[in-house]
C-alpha cells in the first residue's frame, strides 16, 4: 500500500508539470485566481506564522533537508542496482511534492501579469525618454547625496545598522499602498540568512524562500545595498517573482521612504540601472553623464563593485548560470540580464514627476 502511495505521489508530477505549462498560457486568471486571491492569504498565513522567529526558520529547514537528502543517497546507494525502480520512484515522488508546494506556495508568480499592467504604465520606451529620467535621478541622487554628507567627494555611510534597515523597510511599502493600495505589505517576515558566507561566494545577495515565505538577506553586504536588497525580497513576497519587477519595486518602496538615506539608496539603484542601459545604447553619451554624478556615490558604487571582486571565485559563474537557467524555465526571458524592462519601468514610472 506505502509503495502505491508513492507511486502515485511520483506520478503526479506528469499532471503538475502539464498543468503549469498551461497555466502559463492564461496570465489574467493566475492574476486574478492566484497571484491577487490564493497566494496572499497562504504567504500572508506563513508570514505571521514564521515572521515573529528572530532567526531564519527557513535555513533551517534549507540545511536540515540537504543533511537529509544526502543521507539518503548514501544509505540508499545500493538500491540503484538491487531495487532501481524503488529508487526512481522515491526519488520522482521526493521532486513531485517539492514542485507541487513550490507552485503552490509561491511559484505560479511567475505566470501572472506583467508588472506595468497592474501599475497602468507602459512597457516601452525612447532613448529620448531614458535620458530625461537619467537626467532627473542624477539630479535627484546628486541633491540626496549631499544632503546626507554635505560633500560631493565623501561616500555615504549607512546611519543605521543592518538590523535596525531591516526594521525600517515595511514602511516604505506602507507609503507605497497610499498610491497602489495592492502593495500592502502585512506581517513582516525579513532576515539575515545563516547561509550568508556562502550565499556570498555563490553570488547572491539575498533571497525568498518559497515554503515559508521569508525573505533572506544577505548580511555580509554594504549597508548601501541592504534597504533595495531587502526592499526587493519583500518584492517577491509580495508575489512579483520576476527580478526585474522586484527590482522596481525595491526602487518604489525606497524612494518612497520618509528615511533619507533610503531614499538616497533607492535613487542611486534605479540610476544604475539607467546609466547601464545608457551605457550598453551609447557609451560615449554614459562618459559624459557620469562626469555629472557627484564623486561620493561613484564611492558608494565602487564600494559595492569591490565587495562582489573580493569573493569571487572559481563557482561563482557556475551558481549565477544555474540560477539564470532556472529564471528562464520559469517565464523570465533573459533571466538575470533582464535589464531592460526594469529600466522600462524606472522610465515611464518617473517621466511624468517632479523629483
Amino acid at each position: 500500500m506505502f509503495k502505491n502511495k508513492k507511486l502515485l505521489v511520483a506520478l503526479l508530477l506528469i499532471p503538475a508539470i502539464i498543468g503549469v505549462k498551461i497555466a502559463a498560457y492564461f496570465p489574467e486568471t493566475i492574476e486574478s485566481v492566484y497571484s491577487t486571491g490564493v497566494y496572499p492569504i497562504i504567504s500572508t498565513l506563513l508570514r505571521y506564522t514564521l515572521g515573529w522567529i528572530p532567526f531564519s526558520f527557513g535555513d533551517l529547514v534549507y540545511g536540515s533537508a540537504g543533511i537529509i537528502i544526502i543521507r539518503w543517497f548514501i544509505l540508499n546507494r545500493k538500491r540503484i542496482v538491487s531495487d532501481f525502480k524503488g529508487w526512481i520512484i522515491d526519488i520522482l515522488a521526493g521532486v513531485s511534492i517539492i514542485y507541487i508546494s513550490f507552485h503552490l506556495f509561491w511559484g505560479l508568480n511567475y505566470y501572472r501579469l506583467p508588472l506595468h499592467q497592474n501599475l497602468n504604465l507602459e512597457a516601452d520606451y525612447t532613448t529620448e525618454s531614458l535620458l530625461v529620467v537619467t537626467k532627473k535621478l542624477i539630479n535627484k541622487t546628486n541633491a540626496l547625496h549631499l544632503e546626507l554628507t554635505d560633500n560631493d567627494t565623501l561616500r555615504v555611510v549607512s546611519p543605521y545598522t543592518k538590523a535596525e534597515i531591516l526594521k525600517m523597510v515595511p514602511e516604505g511599502y506602507t507609503l507605497l499602498k497610499e498610491k497602489f493600495p495592492h502593495l500592502e505589505y502585512k506581517a513582516k517576515a525579513i532576515k539575515t540568512s545563516l547561509f550568508s558566507l556562502p550565499l556570498t561566494y555563490m553570488g547572491f545577495s539575498g533571497y525568498l524562500n518559497p515554503l515559508t515565505n521569508e525573505a533572506q538577506v544577505d548580511g555580509l553586504i554594504p549597508e548601501f545595498k541592504f534597504p533595495t536588497t531587502a526592499s526587493h525580497e519583500v518584492g517577491h513576497q509580495l508575489g512579483y517573482a520576476a527580478e526585474n519587477e522586484a527590482n522596481f519595486m525595491a526602487c518604489l518602496a525606497t524612494t518612497t521612504h520618509s528615511d533619507l538615506y533610503f531614499r538616497y539608496c533607492g535613487y542611486a539603484f534605479g540610476l544604475r540601472h539607467c546609466l547601464h542601459e545608457v551605457y550598453r545604447r551609447d557609451p560615449a553619451l554614459y562618459n559624459e553623464l557620469i562626469l555629472t554624478l557627484n564623486t561620493g556615490i561613484l564611492k558608494n558604487y565602487q564600494e559595492v563593485r569591490d565587495f562582489w571582486d573580493a569573493h569571487k571565485n572559481p563557482t561563482e559563474p557556475l551558481f549565477r548560470k544555474t540560477y539564470n537557467t532556472y529564471l528562464e524555465a520559469n517565464n523570465q526571458k533573459g533571466g538575470m540580464d533582464s535589464y531592460s524592462y526594469v529600466v522600462a519601468l524606472l522610465v515611464n514610472y518617473f517621466q511624468d514627476q517632479t523629483l
